[in-house]
């Protein structure tokens, strides 16, 4: 078994004492972000010392390569793009502080997702349309690291996909600025250049986002194990039961204790890490 150590800042003495710790006898450089300790053990007080040190470290049985894998699935809002979109958007109808609200107690699962998807969407009658233009120029930003990660998962073969609560008119666009191969997410309705408060068709929630990854699974003829799934929040956690290998990235509490691996310290990039 080998131990991953990430980190924007990691010291030998960091590195050393977490040899010793987990008793590998090699360390090996991965990037300037990312070590590979060797042959270590599942021991007590690695993750606090981890924590500590700021450090994100993921115990892998045996390093697969990427292109043992198929697809690579991810959420959109605070995943893939360091904001969430329908904040934003909500900013600029006066209604972020509410709408914020609502999500971060949907993130925490406290409110059913499809359900606050609703409420949110609800403070956004009357906004003109143009504002969704104006949040994806302005305030769009992809979370560090994702355009790496993308390039890499692409020269081993690999599809892309974003699967997302959020709305149809961002993913539309980041399919096509990045070049993913699949996308998924919810339409808002638009009448006469305003947003009505309404979401059209089936809202795609917890369950919406699992299903839609079994579907492109089996469509594509690929096991369970052959898929990675990225997300942040507890909406996300069926769509990663869905994936051989499930990765928190930046998330809440509840998705890290049930995911493969959690990354906390370093960008998108640092996935590339977890695997040969």
């Amino acid at each position: 078994m080998n131990l991953i150590i990430q980190g924007s800042d990691i010291a030998n003495h960091d590195l050393r004492e977490l040899a010793k710790l987990a008793g590998a006898n090699q360390i090996e450089r991965i990037t300037g972000e990312a070590f590979r300790l060797k042959n270590a053990s599942q021991r007590e007080h690695i993750a606090e010392y981890c924590a500590g040190a700021e450090l994100d470290f993921a115990f892998v049985e045996q390093t697969a390569p990427l292109g043992d894998f198929g697809l690579v699935a991810m959420d959109m809002d605070s995943t893939l793009l360091a904001i969430e979109s329908i904040d934003e958007v909500a900013d600029m109808h006066g209604v972020k502080p509410q709408v914020s609200e609502i999500t971060l107690r949907t993130m925490r699962g406290e409110i059913v997702f499809a359900e606050s998807l609703r409420q949110r969407t609800a403070l956004l009658q009357g906004l003109d349309q143009d504002a969704l233009q104006r949040v994806y120029d302005e305030r769009v930003q992809l979370s560090p690291g994702a355009e790496k990660m993308l390039q890499h998962m692409k020269s081993a073969g690999l599809k892309t996909m974003v699967i997302s609560g959020g709305f149809t008119f961002f993913t539309d666009r980041i399919k096509t600025k990045l070049g993913f191969d699949y996308t998924a997410a919810n339409t808002l309705e638009i009448v006469n250049g305003k947003l009505t408060g309404k979401v059209l068709g089936e809202i795609i929630g917890s369950q919406g986002k699992a299903d839609v990854l079994k579907r492109v699974r089996e469509e594509l003829g690929l096991k369970r194990e052959q898929v990675i799934a990225i997300g942040d929040g507890a909406n996300d956690l069926r769509m990663l039961e869905e994936a051989g290998v499930s990765i928190a990235y930046h998330a809440k509490p509840i998705v890290q204790e049930k995911a493969t691996y959690a990354i906390n310290h370093v960008g998108l990039d640092g996935v590339v890490n977890l695997f040969g």
